[in-house]
């Protein structure tokens, strides 16, 4: 293998001749054998927007030949585009705040920009990863600023598949409204709901959270990036700081805005924990919703099967014809997983010290993962599994007649006491509770077609 001899405060080393990546990369490459996880992509163009920008701001304030930014520009582009991303390398268990991906960023960036301007790769003297590609910037409010920006661009991702998922609740809302079934609360018969019903709470359940996550999101847009090394702002003039932001905003479409505490930027990753808490909060209410769907297609002969789901795979190698509810299985999972996620960058969180928290590269690497598999997971459970639900109605029905909780219509009528004894005999006598009303001369036939009509139990007001 052809090699470059490259250096840096601790010596030299051999690089393959052909990698982007320098010196300061190979050596986290021999430190972090540990997972084999690379950068999520989001973050990859979160960091290199930050060094387009930098750049580009750096080159209008006179501190950067433009020759050099023109190139370290192009590079940027390029990766944007999709090329050398198999040369971000660094695993997400690294050295603390990110300095090896940072360095493996600002190496890749300054290598294909010396190549751009005809230099071999490994002439730092054309273009330099720290003294070029890093300029006025540190790990320290680079790791942050991406963190923010990746946040806040997939997020767009997530509201997008829970607009959809909401869109596909709704509807379905509205074909089931008139499906009457048997309520059920502590797993046990209740009073009669509507099918419908059901289904308009899961998509008004979806919206709430898309709004909570939409404001924690925007927390997010508020960046520290010009607060270099501890917060100072030390080697970046005052200007970069407000041309930073409005650079990036502009790349983007979003608008991002300065921190009012580059301090506070730095030490606290509080937006990170908020967004990352709204996100659990979803999580696990989609378990609830996906193990709703289960029990309520349990089946098809000894479950509840008041639904169907789509039939999308065999579910058994052993079992023939049996279909399982795969996709409220998947999701089940993803949101286990993204729990974990969140619980990771709690943890992470509160382990920061005075200037700078150092936990940022497994915060980055969780709270990207957990937006990213989550909004993938409601997009195929919406596209796959909610569309295609299809309801029993008479089965429904039966069950709405057959419960033992339609009596609680007769509070008004027999008093408490008299329903829970008509109750206690409609499950030991077989008699319907009809007839036992009838038979104790309680109410008429009139009264009761009246105040057994199982829509009006399922409205307020029904007496």
């Amino acid at each position: 293998m052809q090699t470059r001899l490259e250096k840096d405060s601790l010596g030299e080393r051999r690089i393959p001749a052909n990698a982007y990546y320098g010196i300061q990369t190979d050596r986290a490459l021999e430190n972090f054998p540990i997972s084999g996880l690379k950068p999520k992509a989001s973050y990859v163009d979160a960091t290199v927007c930050i060094k387009k920008s930098a750049a580009k701001v750096n080159k209008a304030l006179g501190l950067l030949d433009a020759g050099k930014a023109d190139a370290i520009v192009t590079a940027c582009n390029e990766i944007l585009d999709g090329r050398l991303r198999e040369w971000f390398v660094v695993d997400v268990y690294q050295a603390g705040a990110g300095t090896s991906h940072n360095m493996n960023t600002n190496e890749v960036v300054a290598n294909r920009a010396i190549e751009l301007l005809g230099g071999e790769k490994g002439n730092y003297s054309i273009i330099h990863p720290n003294d070029h590609v890093n300029m006025g910037q540190s790990t320290n409010d680079v790791c942050p600023t991406a963190i923010r920006i990746s946040a806040v661009m997939l997020t767009r991702s997530l509201q997008k598949s829970l607009h959809h998922a909401g869109i596909a609740f709704s509807d379905k809302a509205k074909e089931f409204d008139p499906i009457i079934k048997s309520g059920r609360t502590h797993l046990q018969d209740a009073v009669p709901v509507r099918m419908g019903q059901e289904f308009g709470a899961f998509a008004t359940c979806l919206r709430k959270h898309s709004e909570a996550i939409q404001a924690a999101a925007d927390l997010n847009k508020e960046l520290g990036i010009g607060g270099t090394a501890v917060g100072t702002g030390i080697n970046a003039p005052p200007e970069y700081r407000p041309m930073m932001v409005k650079e990036l905003s502009e790349e983007l479409g979003i608008e991002f805005r300065m921190a009012d505490d580059y301090f506070e930027a730095m030490q606290s990753l509080r937006p990170f924990v908020q967004l990352s808490g709204t996100i659990r909060s979803l999580a696990q209410d989609l378990i609830r919703i996906a193990n709703d769907l289960r029990l309520l297609s349990s089946g098809p002969k000894t479950g509840l099967a008041e639904i169907s789901l789509p039939s999308l795979q065999p579910g058994s190698s052993i079992m023939p014809g049996k279909v399982n509810p795969v996709m409220a299985e998947m999701l089940d999972m993803v949101c286990f997983q993204a729990i974990g996620c969140d619980t990771t960058v709690l943890l992470a969180a509160q382990a920061g010290q005075l200037e700078l928290n150092v936990m940022m590269p497994v915060v980055a690497f969780n709270l990207l993962h957990e937006i990213e598999i989550l909004a993938n997971a409601i997009d195929s459970f919406a596209r796959l599994c909610i569309v295609g639900i299809k309801t029993d109605a008479e089965r429904c029905r039966a069950y709405a007649e057959a419960s033992m909780s339609i009596v609680t219509v007769l509070n008004p009528h027999t008093g408490y006491a008299m329903a829970a004894e008509i109750a206690k005999e409609y499950l030991a006598s077989g008699k319907s509770i009809r007839q036992l009303i009838l038979d104790k001369g309680l109410l008429t036939e009139g009264q009761l077609d009246r105040i057994f009509e199982l829509r009006a139990m399922t409205e307020p007001g029904n007496k």
